[in-house]
C-alpha cells in the first residue's frame, strides 16, 4: 500500500522556470507589478481579483476582439452574472490562426489505422470549406448542428465549420442507443445532422443505420442531412433520400484562409452544447459559449497544464464526453492532439501506450479503471517504451489512489508530473488538479484551480 504522504515528484527550479505559470508570474509581475510567495497566494489573489485575473489572461494570451469589451464583469452573481460585454469574438478564429502552411494539426489512430498526422492546410481548408457548405445551406448563428460521429478528424472538422460561422455544435458518440441520443438532441431542436453509418470496435464493426432511421424520424427539426459512410460505401444505403454525402461537400473549391470570414460573436454566444449524464432523469442541456471556453481552455491547458506550441495531448474518449472538447480546445494553443478510435486495449493492451510512445504525447490522460486493468493483465509500459516526451500524466474520471499513483511512477516514468484532477461538464474544465508550482504526494490532488475558489 503506498503511503499517502509519500513524495511522488517535485518541480527542479530550472524545469520550473521554464513553465507557462512561471512565465505568466513573471508577466504580472512585470504588467501589474504583483508578486506571489507561493501557489496559495497566487491562486488567492486570482479568486479574490476575479476581473483582473481574468482580465490577465485575455491579455496575457493576446485574445483577438473585433469589438472591445466595455468591462470584465458586470455583476458578481449567480445565476446572471456578465462577462466581457461588448466585446465579439470567435473561438474557431482563435484555433485557425495557429494554422501554418506545413506540419500537422492532430494526430490520429484507430483499431485499423496507424497514426497518422493531419496537415495543417488540410484541416483548415476542409474547415473553411465545410463552413462556406454550411452558410450555403442556409444555416445561421444560432443554428444547432448535430454529430453522430466516432472520434475521428472529421468530427474536428465540423465543430470548427459549426463554431466558424457562430453555430451551435452537440454531439454524440455512435455507440450510444438511438433512446439516448433522441433524449439529448430532441431537446436541442438541431437543424442538421451529421452522421456515420457505424463504427468499429473490438474487430468488430457495428451497423447503425437501423439506429439512424430512428433518430432521425424522431427529430423532426432536422432539415439536412450529412452522411458519411465509413463502413459501406453504398450511397444507395443512406438514411434519407435527400442525405447529402460528406465528400461532395468538401469537393469544393479551396478557401483561402484570406477569403473566409469568421463570424464575430458576442462573447456569450453559445459555442456547444454538451449533456449530463442522464443519471437523474434526461440528460441536462448545458450550454457554453465562445469567449469562457476560450479563456478556460487557455488557463487550463497552458497554465495548468503546461503546454505549448507543438506539443501532443492525448486522452482516450469518445466524442459524447467532455474530454474530447477539451481535447479540441488544446488547438487553441498550438498544441496538437491525439485522436484515436477504437477500444483502448485493442488489437493489444498497450495499444495506448504505444501511442503515446510512437507520437512522443507530452500528457497523457487516463483513468483509475485503465490503470487497474494494466496492472492486472502484467502490462510494464516503461519495459518497452521509453517515453521521452512524456512529462506528465492525468488521472481522472474516478478517485484516484495513492496506489494508482505509484503504479505510475513505477511501471511508465519516475520522473513523471502526475496532476489527477476533478472537473465538470458543466464548465468543461477542471475545479482542481495541477500546478507545476507544487510536488505531487501520492493519492493527493495538488490544488484548487487559478480563479476557482474551492474548498472542502
Amino acid at each position: 500500500m503506498a503511503s499517502k504522504d509519500k513524495i511522488l515528484w517535485e518541480p527542479k527550479q530550472d524545469w520550473l522556470e521554464k513553465t507557462n505559470m512561471f512565465d505568466y508570474m513573471q508577466w504580472l509581475k512585470s504588467n501589474y507589478q504583483l508578486e506571489f510567495r507561493d501557489y496559495h497566494e497566487f491562486w488567492r489573489w486570482s479568486t479574490d481579483n476575479l476581473e483582473d485575473f481574468w482580465e490577465s489572461v485575455w491579455k496575457y494570451y493576446r485574445v483577438e476582439a473585433s469589438a472591445p469589451y466595455e468591462t470584465v464583469l458586470v455583476k458578481r452573481e449567480m445565476p446572471g452574472a456578465k462577462w466581457f460585454p461588448g466585446a465579439r469574438l470567435n473561438y474557431a478564429q482563435h484555433i485557425l490562426r495557429n494554422e501554418t502552411e506545413a506540419g500537422a494539426a492532430l494526430y490520429y489512430a484507430g483499431e485499423n489505422t496507424p497514426l497518422t498526422p493531419l496537415p495543417w492546410n488540410k484541416l483548415g481548408n476542409d474547415v473553411r470549406i465545410l463552413a462556406t457548405q454550411f452558410r450555403s445551406l442556409g444555416i445561421k448563428p444560432g443554428d444547432r448542428v448535430a454529430g453522430y460521429l466516432p472520434n475521428i478528424p472529421e468530427a474536428i472538422t465540423a465543430v470548427l465549420a459549426c463554431a466558424s460561422i457562430g453555430a451551435t455544435w452537440s454531439c454524440c458518440s455512435p455507440d450510444f442507443g438511438s433512446p439516448s441520443v433522441i433524449d439529448r438532441l430532441s431537446q436541442i431542436e438541431p437543424h442538421v445532422l451529421i452522421c456515420v453509418d457505424g463504427y468499429s470496435y473490438r474487430g468488430k464493426n457495428y451497423d447503425r443505420r437501423g439506429e439512424l432511421s430512428q433518430i432521425i424520424s424522431k427529430l423532426p427539426s432536422v432539415n439536412q442531412v450529412i452522411y458519411m459512410p465509413r463502413l459501406d460505401p453504398d450511397r444507395g444505403k443512406a438514411p434519407v433520400s435527400n442525405a447529402v454525402f460528406w465528400e461532395d461537400l468538401l469537393a469544393g473549391p479551396p478557401v483561402k484562409p484570406g477569403d473566409f470570414q469568421f463570424e464575430q460573436v458576442g462573447f456569450d454566444h453559445p459555442l456547444w452544447i454538451l449533456f449530463s449524464s442522464g443519471t437523474t432523469g434526461l440528460p441536462k442541456a448545458i450550454v457554453q459559449g465562445h469567449g469562457g471556453i476560450l479563456l478556460e481552455q487557455l488557463k487550463l491547458s497552458g497554465l495548468h497544464f503546461n503546454l505549448k506550441p507543438g506539443d501532443r495531448m492525448f486522452f482516450y474518449t469518445t466524442t459524447g464526453w467532455m474530454m474530447w472538447n477539451f481535447l479540441v480546445s488544446s488547438m487553441l494553443l498550438g498544441v496538437r492532439p491525439v485522436l484515436y478510435d477504437g477500444n483502448p486495449v485493442y488489437p493489444s493492451p498497450d495499444t495506448l501506450w504505444k501511442i503515446t510512445d510512437e507520437c512522443g504525447v507530452k500528457l497523457f490522460g487516463t483513468s483509475p479503471t485503465f490503470i487497474q486493468m494494466q496492472e492486472k493483465e502484467g502490462i510494464v509500459p516503461n519495459s518497452k517504451y521509453r517515453f521521452t516526451e512524456l512529462e506528465s500524466v492525468m488521472p481522472a474520471g474516478s478517485p484516484v489512489t495513492a496506489h494508482h499513483m505509484e503504479w505510475l511512477s513505477n511501471n511508465v516514468k519516475k520522473d513523471l508530473w502526475q496532476m489527477p484532477g476533478s472537473g465538470g461538464t458543466d464548465v468543461c474544465s477542471g475545479f482542481m488538479g495541477g500546478t507545476p508550482l507544487k510536488p505531487v504526494y501520492a493519492g493527493e490532488i495538488q490544488a484548487p484551480h487559478l480563479g476557482v475558489d474551492l474548498h472542502a
